[in-house]
């Protein structure tokens, strides 16, 4: 079978952080440190599945993080109809990967057991656990599953020929990444199992973690997913836009054919 095409679209940023949001311990606590949003897209021939979803407006303005184009606009210079998605790899259910879920009406979703359980579970009665949730995304995720348009998995699994999804947990219980087959590689779409570089590469752990001990674990598998570690792709770093070519539309950058230079 043919190679995928992979895309990160951008469609919010925050940059009013410090290091100290990025990093546990980090000795320069209060240098500035941006975060880029995104949602992936792949595509072959005519198969899309998108990763993650965004957040739409509402919910930025609720959390004082507005967004910079909805996602289903981000996403038309690609040709993507929302209602044409049929497949959603839901990394995890944090506000920023799950709260436009209901953008997508039509989309079976893909998503591990744990972060169900997790999400609708005990934990949830912790405000600090919570604190990443929002109800109505979980409720929307339970409503795929009384539809039956969930398909939950459970450790590694393959979603289709070329892309699998792996259970690494640490900054959420049921967090997976994706491992797509390209032309230039296996590329790992690590989501927030490394949000920077620098989580992967210098085992920094990220401040909202939910088990430290499968978040270090986690960079080293992101490694022994990806065919190089220029193939990890983290979850918020806007070196991604340094790094990779812009294509389409400025906020959309291609990843499958590797980076512009190597790094």
């Amino acid at each position: 079978m043919s190679n995928w095409e992979v895309f990160a679209v951008k469609y919010a940023e925050r940059n009013a952080r410090t290091r100290a949001d990025s990093f546990i311990d980090d000795p320069h606590h209060d240098t500035p440190h941006a975060m880029d949003y995104f949602v992936w897209v792949l595509r072959r021939n005519d198969q899309i599945i998108l990763v993650d979803t965004g957040y739409d407006a509402q919910e930025g303005q609720r959390r004082g993080r507005p967004i910079s184009v909805d996602p289903r606009e981000a996403l038309r210079p690609l040709g993507i109809e929302p209602e044409a998605i049929d497949r959603v790899i839901v990394t995890h259910l944090h506000y920023d990967h799950a709260g436009g879920l209901a953008l997508f009406p039509n989309a079976k979703l893909y998503l591990q057991e744990k972060e169900m359980a997790f999400a609708t579970g005990p934990c949830m009665c912790d405000s600090t656990l919570r604190a990443p949730f929002t109800a109505d995304h979980i409720c929307e995720a339970v409503k795929r599953v009384y539809s039956g348009r969930v398909e939950f998995t459970d450790g590694d699994a393959e979603i289709v020929d070329g892309v699998t999804v792996h259970c690494i947990g640490g900054h959420s219980r049921g967090l997976q990444s994706v491992r797509v087959r390209t032309n230039a590689g296996y590329l790992c779409l690590a989501s927030d199992a490394a949000h920077y570089y620098e989580n992967a590469y210098d085992k920094k752990l990220f401040p909202i973690v939910v088990d430290k001990e499968n978040m270090l674990a986690g960079f080293d598998r992101l490694h022994e997913l990806a065919s190089s570690h220029q193939l990890i792709i983290p979850g918020h770093d806007p070196l991604v836009r340094e790094r990779f070519e812009n294509v389409i539309a400025p906020n959309i950058f291609r990843l499958d054919l590797g980076p512009i230079k190597e790094f």
